[in-house]
């Protein structure tokens, strides 16, 4: 049999587009001599909807999709997620289905059976979980279907099982049907090692099943998550026998007989970290939030420094240099080497460029606040004072224009407060919120590999906030080289200080690190949403109390 994966960029809650993405990729397979096409988890309403799935109107128009694709698409079968009511006693009122229809007519329904709750996931608040795997026959072809993280709950792949239930062995050990092969439809975010560690599950499955593995998973930004894509198939040594590209929408055809298909992507990327997927997945993050969003143009500060760089850079490459506009706004303590190479990154890109001077401004706010700032060192209120006057100069615009403003703070300030409310972070999205200062340094090398885009001078020079005389990151925090390591271990690796000490870390600067990350909580609460490409992002995924007084420095 022929089959064709087929992922799409789904818009939430866009029923007339994603069917016609639905209609369009079916016919094309159809044309292509394909007997099925199967499309993403969720693919008709796109993922995740979140409490969309509590609105009537949103259901009722969801049904009525649905009824009219399966009237609509002819001559090919199409396995497709949707959003099936659960009619049959207690439970959430939902199911997260996938269902097989051709000509008219449902041939089967299968639910997803392991509900995710963890990091960005919570479909137990919308979903009653299948009470059982199905596998249906088609076109004399056995198919053990499976929705995302049903096939992610191995207890040899995993060591520790976070489900009751195993979807895949209950398929296997189902006599109902022989199987042929496992089809796996997905909604899976990206982050960095995703694509590896899915290879790797992927892959076993096969081999200890003896089966090959069908996976079509969702591609595009929505919100701060980002999917990949890269669908593939595998035959049942898990070796890839076809590939979609990633970051795009894509269709792959492969052959049940021959095991013969398409390689549009490289499988190599599927094996090992790649800092080039993070930069493709950041543009199309910004670009699919800036187009699902309604906006076609965004400005940015640009203060010389590289995370407005690289910033820039992937804001000109998502939606064109001609719709964004770089702003440099000089303070008394910006240097002169800032504005110009602001001014060269925008020529170098071919954006729009405007300087407007804060001075002025900034004198007259100090002028206004003196009589209640008498008797007062200057300290980091008048460093703030700056950094709002720019904040408020962008919303403006932003405003008056429609223009997207974008955020350009980075992971590693984000965490330990190293921004200022209501100034840089002010913003409609933050574009590099989760990169560790470290890895902005090493995306920008990659930008600048073919030819110089960032002015070299922009990654010499110590990373300054320029709020203050002389000033330099690492007069407040530790080197980078230091403090993106502790985050790591304490943000994503859940390490405790006693922990990260011991892998040779000083006890008093990874103490003070930890009461940063504690202390400015509130801060992130309100920061614009950021584009998720580590395992643990700020934003949804993590959940702390703001008053709290939990202290981990002695354990």
């Amino acid at each position: 049999m022929r089959i064709a994966l087929a992922q799409i960029n789904p818009v939430i809650g866009d029923f007339v587009h994603n069917s016609g993405l639905i209609k369009q990729y079916a016919e094309q397979a159809r044309e292509r001599g394909c007997e099925l096409v199967v499309f993403p988890e969720l693919a008709l309403c796109g993922y995740p909807p979140l409490d969309l799935l509590e609105r009537p109107s949103f259901l009722a128009m969801h049904d009525a999709a649905f009824s009219d694709l399966v009237k609509s698409i002819a001559g090919i079968g199409v396995l497709c997620g949707i959003v099936e009511r659960h009619t049959d006693g207690a439970g959430k009122p939902l199911h997260n289905s996938a269902a097989l229809f051709a000509d008219g007519e449902i041939i089967a329904m299968a639910r997803k059976r392991l509900l995710p709750v963890y990091d960005v996931f919570d479909e137990s608040r919308y979903f009653t979980p299948g009470s059982r795997s199905e596998s249906v026959y088609f076109k004399g072809l056995g198919f053990g279907i499976t929705i995302c993280e049903d096939v992610w709950n191995d207890e040899g792949l995993f060591g520790r099982k976070l489900y009751n239930i195993d979807p895949v062995a209950d398929l296997v050990e189902d006599d109902k049907t022989e199987l042929d092969l496992l089809i796996n439809i997905s909604a899976s975010p990206f982050h960095i090692g995703k694509n590896r560690t899915r290879h790797e599950i992927f892959s076993k499955l096969c081999q200890k099943y003896d089966l090959p593995l069908l996976h079509v998973n969702q591609v595009g930004g929505q919100d701060s998550l980002l999917f990949d894509g890269h669908s593939l198939a595998m035959d049942y040594t898990g070796r890839v026998r076809a590939l979609a590209h990633g970051f795009r929408e894509d269709m792959v055809v492969i052959d049940t007989e021959s095991w013969q298909g398409e390689m549009h992507g490289d499988d190599v990327v599927l094996q090992q970290d790649d800092p080039g997927s993070v930069l493709d997945a950041l543009v199309m993050g910004l670009r699919d939030y800036a187009g699902k969003c309604g906006f076609k143009k965004a400005l940015l500060g640009l203060s010389g420094g590289i995370d407005s760089s690289l910033t820039a850079v992937i804001a000109c490459q998502a939606l064109g240099a001609e719709n964004v506009l770089g702003v440099s706004m000089p303070s008394p303590f910006t240097a002169a080497e800032s504005v110009s190479d602001s001014r060269q990154l925008a020529e170098n890109l071919g954006c729009g460029f405007e300087v407007i001077s804060v001075a002025a401004i900034y004198q007259l706010y100090l002028d206004t606040l003196e009589p209640f700032f008498s008797g007062r060192q200057a300290d980091v209120t008048e460093q703030n004072i700056q950094a709002r006057i720019r904040g408020n100069l962008l919303m403006a615009m932003s405003n008056k224009h429609g223009h997207l403003l974008l955020s350009t703070g980075n992971k590693s300030e984000l965490a330990v407060g190293y921004c200022t409310l209501y100034g840089d972070m002010s913003g409609g999205l933050a574009v590099i919120a989760d990169l560790p200062k470290l890895l902005v340094y090493e995306l920008a090398r990659q930008v600048n590999a073919a030819k110089e885009v960032i002015p070299v001078s922009v990654l010499a020079r110590p990373p300054s906030a320029e709020l203050a005389p002389d000033q330099r990151d690492d007069d407040d925090l530790p080197p980078y080289e230091v403090l993106d390591p502790i985050l790591a271990a304490y943000l994503e690796g859940n390490l405790g200080v006693n922990e990260i000490v011991g892998m040779g870390f000083e006890r008093p600067v990874v103490e003070d690190v930890v009461q940063r990350i504690r202390r400015n909580e509130y801060k992130r609460q309100q920061a614009p949403p950021c584009l998720k490409v580590t395992s643990k992002a700020f934003g949804r995924g993590r959940r702390y109390p703001l008053a709290q007084n939990f202290r981990e420095e002695k354990f």
